[in-house]
């Protein structure tokens, strides 16, 4: 029997406006480049999720409309089912993304001048948006045990109990080292934070996306305490290659915090509804896990390749990951700075990744690489950073 998700499929990402493969993100000489590094999928979508968005588009008026009724059971049963996580359907709210809910917490739940914790290396929209609103970054670094990041719940300890901390944001799981936090340590970080009266305000939009034996442990459900001191923010973008056509959900178990996310959505009016947007979110939720699963299980192969070609390469460590399509190498032994580094991955690698210290200072001499393409233009990508590798060697 045929396999009915062609994962190998090259797809032209070109033929329209990707951000991965635009010049504003490789440059105007990037045409070639082996773009990998834009967090999204170079797979198509769940067939359900093309053929819910064709039938929408048959019908051919798109006058305003509400959430459709069957969306948000199917967000809450995909959440109950697949994480354990059984959520009130009355605690989420929508959003147009997810950096708009962080944004949102930050204005909502702390002044300016305030405070808020980050653990770097981090998603770098996370430093945008503190210092965007006026707010004070204060770094909680993750420690690198033996080639595995850990929190650093001592100094997380000194940093919730300044006066001025009101939020810390988490990322669960994390980008970009790829960690899929335990309940234990979700259960000792939010313990920290309901002491010292710092609201956690979780992206976990990666939740889905973690590999054999790991399993995401969404930060609310750890317990009730914990989830009225938390936001949570959450979409299928990630999950179901959808970002360009998706929004987001946030999760407010507190009901004095939720109605002032109601009242702020209200004030900025940005609680309209896109019906493409719906109908997609709807189908990847109720009819998306057979692909889901599918996407893991090859990506999962894509991660076994870089791993065996890597092993030959002593330059070049992969920090094993436990979840995202994300994978975090360590090129530090060659030894070059930063902007040394970028040059020779696109000019003799032909590589366009994250640049490590994207995401803070402790992620110099880093890269980000997405896996999540086909397997053959993973191979060739690094067959090119061998040969680069080879040529490095015998200068």
């Amino acid at each position: 029997m045929a396999d009915p998700f062609d994962f190998d499929q090259i797809i032209n990402r070109r033929s329209v406006p990707a951000l991965k493969v635009h010049p504003m993100v490789l440059g105007d000489d990037g045409t070639d480049l082996f773009a990998a590094g834009v967090a999204d999928m170079d797979f198509l979508a769940p067939q359900p999720v093309l053929d819910a968005i064709s039938q929408r588009l048959a019908h051919g008026v798109f006058g305003y409309e509400t959430v459709p009724e069957g969306l948000m059971p199917a967000l809450t049963e995909w959440m109950k089912t697949r994480h354990a996580w059984d959520i009130d359907a009355n605690h989420i709210l929508r959003a147009p993304n997810v950096l708009n809910s962080l944004s949102m917490a930050v204005n909502l739940f702390s002044d300016p001048g305030d405070a808020i914790i980050v653990q770097p290396p981090v998603f770098f929209d996370f430093a945008d948006i503190i210092a965007e609103n006026g707010r004070l970054i204060v770094e909680n670094p993750l420690v690198m045990s033996t080639a595995r990041y850990k929190m650093d719940f001592e100094g997380l300890e000194v940093c919730a109990a300044d006066p001025r901390t009101k939020i810390l944001f988490l990322c669960n799981p994390h980008n970009p080292v790829g960690r899929v936090w335990s309940k234990e340590e979700l259960t000792k970080l939010g313990s920290i934070c309901r002491k010292h009266g710092v609201l956690v305000v979780s992206d976990e939009i990666h939740g889905d996306i973690t590999f054999s034996e790991h399993s995401y442990t969404p930060f609310a459900s750890i317990s009730h305490a914990d989830a009225l001191n938390s936001v949570t923010c959450l979409s299928p973008a990630k999950s179901f290659n959808i970002a360009a056509c998706c929004a987001a959900f946030t999760v407010v178990p507190d009901e004095q915090r939720r109605r002032a996310f109601q009242a702020e959505n209200s004030r900025l009016t940005v609680n309209k509804n896109n019906a493409f947007a719906s109908v997609a979110m709807q189908a990847a939720y109720t009819h998306g896990a057979p692909w889901l699963n599918a996407v893991m299980d090859y990506i999962e192969g894509n991660l076994a390749l870089v791993r065996t070609r890597l092993a030959n390469l002593p330059e070049v460590h992969l920090i094993e990951p436990e979840g995202t399509f994300l994978l975090w190498l360590d090129f530090r032994s060659l030894g070059m700075a930063q902007d040394d580094l970028t040059l020779f991955l696109r000019r003799d690698a032909g590589w366009a990744i994250t640049r490590g210290i994207s995401f803070g200072a402790s992620g110099e001499g880093f890269g980000r690489l997405n896996i999540a393409c086909p397997r053959a233009s993973l191979d060739q990508a690094l067959t090119t950073l061998e040969n680069a590798l080879s040529k490095q060697r015998g200068l």
